[in-house]
């Protein structure tokens, strides 16, 4: 099983992170690597809540999509709900290829940190389709975007 983990302080309290966690609208601007646009389609929020998100690489010489040639779309599920601290998610890739099955387990932690909140964006039991360090840059990519969204 592979994981990654990557963590930024963010100059905002942990209550405005928290909503940018678990807003459709934010997360469609924010939890997406530079190259790509996010489009939310579902959106439930509620332990065992479902939601159901698009990522579309915007340059045609982007990386292949996992689920058409330009798009990787996902469903999630909330695992846990903590407010201001805590949100587990389980996430699958659609996609035909075998290489981009099975469950993913992300979970987004906030700690209080000097000038701000520590988050951390843990990934276990990424696909075998997906490299690590392609997963570790899109994250630090998006936790730069949720640092621009709420400092």
């Amino acid at each position: 099983m592979t994981s990654t983990k990557v963590s930024r302080v963010i100059k905002a309290p942990r209550k405005a992170i928290y909503r940018a966690l678990i807003d459709p609208k934010a997360l469609a601007k924010w939890r997406v690597p530079d190259d790509m646009t996010g489009r939310m389609h579902e959106f439930d929020l509620r332990p065992g809540g479902r939601y159901r998100m698009s990522l579309t690489y915007t340059a045609s010489e982007g990386a292949p999509g996992k689920t058409t040639a330009d798009t990787d779309t996902f469903e999630g599920r909330f695992v846990e709900l903590v407010p201001d601290e805590k949100v587990v998610e389980a996430i699958v890739f659609e996609a035909d290829d075998t290489k981009f099955g099975g469950v993913m387990t992300l979970t987004s932690s906030l700690v209080e940190a000097d000038g701000g909140t520590l988050v951390t964006m843990e990934h276990d039991n990424l696909p075998p389709g997906v490299r690590p360090e392609d997963n570790e840059l899109g994250t630090t990519m998006s936790l730069r975007k949720l640092a621009a969204l709420v400092e």
